[in-house]
């Protein structure tokens, strides 16, 4: 008798606009521009065989981190939460601590995309927080375009010990055709470090409604880059919306991963994600 695969999502969010701190969460995204429950989710994943999932900020405050981990406390479908943390204060290393004893707590995320300076991790005020968080045993959510690639690739020298992943393959320009040096820094990458790459938010990189196979040669050089072991699947969902339905994305991944054997699709499609935040 075989045990049943297991299929988990390692990057959704919810959020509740009353709260007030999702900066980038406007009107102009009418799409998701509502409250977001973990049970919305649940409704979306859980058809298509999905047991669990890691919810990831979408905030840059202490407040949302201590919402997410609540929410995971009251949804055992929540496996793990990505949050986030002042890696600038004073006290970082003792925020970071004290965050990591949430059983729950698996990562942490800076939103590097939205900080104009795109070598701002690399500066040296930060090394007691990123040595904090290796010795915490936390996941660097790497959430960043293919510009910063260079960076996190030095970033990843500097600390081989900080476990390390590439969120929505580094957002490569798909709607506009971006294949360099997107392709190029992915490859070092995956080549020069241990970081794994989440498959995911590709399709909204693609833009609204892409036809079919619009995201397959960037899906494809991510999976051919870091291989079977190394890949974990995410919806993004529901930041996914804004370009297609979750059920989509998740048939458009299964595609991708088709070429891979019975062993390959199941670590890509949960059990990486088991293995990268000890789920």
């Amino acid at each position: 008798m075989t045990s049943p695969v297991t299929r988990i999502d390692a990057h959704f969010h919810c959020w509740q606009l009353a709260r007030g701190d999702y900066g980038w969460l406007t009107p102009a995204l009418a799409p998701i521009y509502r409250d977001v429950a973990v049970a919305d989710w649940q409704a979306q994943a859980e058809p298509l065989g999905i047991t669990g999932g890691v919810l990831v900020q979408a905030a840059p405050t202490d407040a949302e981190t201590q919402f997410l981990l609540a929410q995971a406390d009251a949804n055992p479908a929540v496996l793990g939460v990505v949050g986030w943390v002042d890696m600038l204060a004073s006290d970082a290393p003792a925020r970071i601590e004290a965050l990591a004893r949430h059983p729950r707590l698996k990562g942490l995320r800076p939103m590097l995309q939205d900080i104009p300076d795109i070598e701002w991790i690399l500066q040296p005020a930060l090394e007691p927080a990123l040595r904090a968080m290796a010795a915490c045993g936390l996941v660097f959510d790497a959430l960043i375009k293919s510009a910063h690639l260079p960076h996190i690739l030095t970033l990843a020298g500097r600390h081989p010990e900080l476990r390390m992943v590439i969120d929505h393959c580094a957002k490569p320009d798909i709607a506009a055709g971006e294949w360099q040096p997107w392709a190029d820094g992915i490859s070092r990458i995956a080549n020069e470090t241990r970081a794994m790459c989440k498959l995911s938010g590709l399709m909204t990189e693609a833009g609204p409604r892409p036809p079919p196979g619009a995201v397959r040669r960037w899906g494809a050089h991510v999976l051919q880059s870091f291989g079977a072991s190394r890949v974990v699947w995410g919806s993004d969902w529901p930041v996914l919306e804004l370009a297609a339905p979750y059920p989509l994305w998740w048939a458009a991944s299964r595609q991708l991963v088709e070429g891979l054997d019975a062993q390959g699709q199941a670590a890509v499609m949960g059990g990486n994600a088991v293995g990268l935040y000890r789920l």
